[in-house]
């Protein structure tokens, strides 16, 4: 036995010291640094700690899109794409000791009260958990807790002063795909995606083959409005179903990563017939593969704005302990070849993360117009050889400049402490049997029902009581919304998640609205896509 092990002990030694000799200068200095502070330093130090640090820093210096996630994070992140969990419905990541809210799930507490993607948790509760070294497991750990019960929250919003109030009510979390598919006009099928997750491919199918073969659906509406991406499959999947058969759906290729090309297959269930694709700027990753694969084919028309603009190619390099590092090692590009990663500056990654906030003061958010292009980021599309653009984001064929007409600070105070979604859920459970008797149909509810006076001054009273200050000029400004809103509200509790959308696309979605316009013309339709308009 001895002379067995003893070949094998000499092996290793080699290879180790084979490794030693074979290190970077800077993988030295960073071996002497660990070792001076876990012998030398003056007090005791968790080495651990000390190297997720360091890892963190570096990736600080790489792009903003390379990340490392504790053993809890890699937990957390692959329950929000593979199934359900009680929270507060937020993918989040640490940076430099602060928790950056990621993306709200649909349907989940956080995204009910109005937390939005780029939102800094800094008190959750009366506890400070911003600049104080908390892990991402340490935040976890606060956020949850039984259904039911509550958790307040400060965030820090760009663009915002001071900090915005949050009042969540923990619950289970769904993780669903698919939020809303229906008929939304003759002929026309409409489908919100709210990510791009393991089952979205199968929920898109089960979601439109009943629309093509029971209602002769001819038109498709896919609305990725706030869709912040997730898995390329799933992206690739749902391209499959849209383009010809052969056609590169998007490739990859880095410094050290070959080029790797995804192409559509022989099957695929709405080939033919208009297509829209709805975007805004918080639609990302896997939501600017399809719109650009789509827009580079001349297959369907895109309507919103500017997309996110997230082009970078992670790959999960998984640690012994379970924690991973998401390195960024290639982009994408559209079939054209456009890269769709905005800019950014290596090491200045806030500037980044406010980028939305700079758009929205050059105007971008109201006008088509304040977007500027280099003439060295045009491209032609396949078929009709229409202009496009790369460098940042997919640019819509058809601009809707974001509506602010019925916001208002009292608003806004009033969905951050989370008052309507609590007063729908009891008005809905008090009434139910009288408004389900009246109102045995879900179309007849979103067509005929009407929020009452005496519910939104139950509305006002209630926010009052939470310290919203009542400003009667703001209530005036805001009160369709809010009405719509309660409306929408009520709709989910009393029949399902997708009827929700079902009363908010009837008045507060103004790029479906234009979509339907658009589908309705064959002229403009064809005249967007570059088609001749006599097909």
């Amino acid at each position: 036995m001895k002379k067995i092990l003893f070949p094998i002990l000499m092996l290793f030694i080699a290879q180790g010291l084979y490794a030693q000799l074979n290190q970077t200068e800077g993988s030295k200095k960073l071996s002497l640094v660990n070792y001076a502070i876990n012998h030398l330093y003056v007090d005791t130090v968790t080495e651990s700690r000390i190297v997720e640090a360091g890892i963190r820093a570096m990736l600080e210096e790489l792009d903003p899109h390379s990340a490392y996630l504790t053993a809890e994070e890699v937990q957390e992140s692959n329950e929000e794409l593979n199934g359900n969990f009680d929270g507060v419905g937020i993918q989040f990541m640490m940076q430099k000791d602060t928790c950056y809210v990621i993306q709200t799930i649909a349907g989940g507490p956080c995204e009910k009260v109005g937390i939005l993607a780029g939102d800094r948790i800094i008190f959750i509760n009366d506890t400070v958990v911003a600049g104080v070294k908390m892990t991402a497991n340490d935040i976890k750990k606060r956020l949850r807790g039984l259904r039911g019960t509550t958790v307040d929250v400060l965030v820090k919003r760009s663009g915002q002063q001071g900090l915005l109030p949050f009042r969540i009510t923990r619950d289970q979390i769904p993780v669903h795909s698919v939020d809303a598919a229906y008929m939304v006009a003759k002929n026309t099928g409409y489908v919100k995606l709210s990510r791009f997750a393991a089952t979205t491919f199968d929920e898109f199918v089960e979601a439109i083959v009943p629309m093509i073969r029971l209602n002769r659906m001819k038109n498709l509406i896919i609305d990725l409005q706030g869709n912040g991406g997730g898995y390329l499959s799933a992206a690739v999947g749902l391209c499959n179903m849209l383009l010809d058969e052969g056609n590169l759906i998007v490739y990859t290729q880095g410094r050290t990563s070959p080029r790797q090309e995804e192409r559509s297959g022989e099957k695929g269930v709405f080939r033919d017939g208009k297509l829209v694709i709805l975007v805004d700027e918080y639609s990302a990753s896997a939501s600017e593969i399809l719109s650009g694969a789509v827009q580079d084919w001349d297959r369907g028309v895109i309507v919103g704005r500017r997309t996110f603009g997230k082009g970078l190619v992670q790959r999960p390099l998984q640690m012994p302990d379970g924690s991973m590092l998401r390195l960024t090692v290639a982009h994408y590009y559209t079939p054209t070849g456009r890269s769709i990663q905005r800019p950014y500056v290596k090491g200045n990654n806030n500037a980044y993360r406010n980028d939305i906030v700079e758009r929205y003061k050059r105007g971008e958010m109201i006008s088509a117009d304040s977007i500027h292009f280099m003439d060295s980021l045009k491209y032609t599309t396949l078929k009709n050889h229409r202009t496009v653009f790369g460098g940042g984001g997919i640019m819509p064929d058809c601009f809707i400049p974001l509506d602010t007409t019925n916001f208002s600070p009292y608003h806004r105070n009033i969905v951050a402490k989370g008052i309507m979604p609590q007063l729908a859920a009891e008005y809905s459970e008090k009434n139910k049997n009288e408004i389900l008797s009246q109102y045995r149909r879900e179309q007849n509810f979103v067509d005929e029902y009407q929020v009452s006076d005496s519910l939104m001054l139950q509305l006002v009273n209630l926010a009052t009581k939470e310290g919203v200050e009542y400003k009667a000029d703001e209530y005036e400004l805001s009160k369709d919304l809010m009405s719509l809103q309660m409306k929408a509200l009520i709709a989910r509790d009393l029949y399902e998640q997708s009827s929700y959308y079902k009363v908010i696309n009837t008045e507060a979605n103004e790029a479906l609205k234009r979509a339907l316009e658009i589908i309705a013309n064959d002229e403009e339709y064809n005249t967007l896509l570059g088609n001749d308009a006599k097909k």
